[in-house]
């Protein structure tokens, strides 16, 4: 099951965050232990633009063996509230995410985040110390993507056929049909099925495009290295090995962090903690079983 807890983001914005466990316990019950709830190291999991907090749900369901999972729907993201195109900046998503460590008293935290959601980390990583723990980077890069990059990303969404008729032709399209694709993934069509709600004419994102581009504008044709350098706390930099980080880049990232180390997802891509979760697991579990023995 997930339970909800409402957070306030900035400006006062509703955010939707979600426990992946059973709720907490009051106490342990006699003669047991208490659950992974009472004393938990906070874990804190980042979607990446057009995610959402399901994605994450393999993963924090693991992880609540161990640690308080909570992931987040970010702004413009899942359940949580979608305001106007000009609030998507890098300043307000770290501070959502810093008031979800806040609020939920997940401090010292281990951020995991996906491509966006993984600069979201490190730029709260920088910004307060004191509140993380480690910080999980997935498949995410420091480096300036471009104009190029913006302007294929704006004809991709008006590429999509929307409205879809069903969620099996979401599935086929986008794990089969659509140009970005290379070869069938099924793991993919999955993975944008989950963002679509359905509506009087058919299936529609739950997110808008617009504000979507919005928070690209934000973080595309910026370098992020210097913030990176600002994190001082043990950084693992994982990429799928078919992913959009490359692997010269990502040893680059790991050298600029002063506690920077790495792992690879074999025969995994951009989206390898939900294709391949258990491949994913294996790759971070060495450097989170580092952070419960600090």
């Amino acid at each position: 099951m997930a339970r909800r807890i409402d957070v306030t983001g900035a400006g006062g914005l509703r955010l939707a965050a979600w426990e992946f466990a059973d709720p907490p316990k009051p106490e342990a019950e006699p003669g047991g232990a208490a659950g992974p709830e009472s004393g938990a190291p906070g874990v804190l999991l980042l979607h990446g633009l057009m995610g959402r907090a399901s994605h994450w749900a393999s993963t924090a369901r693991w992880l609540a063996g161990r640690h308080r999972a909570v992931a987040l729907d970010q702004r413009g993201h899942g359940r949580s509230d979608k305001p106007p195109e000009a609030a998507y900046t890098r300043e307000a998503y770290v501070e959502d995410a810093e008031a979800a460590v806040e609020q939920l008293g997940l401090a010292p935290v281990v951020l995991i985040g996906h491509a966006m959601g993984a600069l979201t980390a490190w730029q709260l990583a920088a910004k307060r110390p004191e509140l993380v723990r480690g910080l999980i980077i997935c498949d995410m890069r420091a480096s300036a993507l471009g104009a190029a990059s913006q302007r294929e990303w704006a004809d991709w969404f008006r590429s999509w056929p929307v409205p879809f008729a069903s969620l099996a032709d979401v599935r086929k399209w986008f794990g089969e049909d659509d140009p970005w694709v290379e070869r069938p993934s099924p793991a993919r069509g999955a993975f944008y099925a989950e963002v679509m709600h359905e509506r009087e004419d058919g299936w529609r994102p739950v997110f808008e495009p617009q504000h979507m581009l919005s928070s690209r504008e934000t973080w595309v044709y910026d370098a992020h290295w210097e913030e990176l350098a600002q994190v001082r706390c043990p950084t693992l930099v994982v990429r799928g090995v078919d992913g959009e980080l490359g692997r010269a880049e990502a040893q680059e990232m790991v050298r600029v962090l002063p506690r920077g180390e790495y792992a690879e997802v074999p025969d995994a891509g951009h989206l390898a903690h939900y294709d391949l979760p258990e491949a994913w697991r294996g790759a971070v579990s060495p450097f989170l079983d580092g952070l419960l023995g600090d």
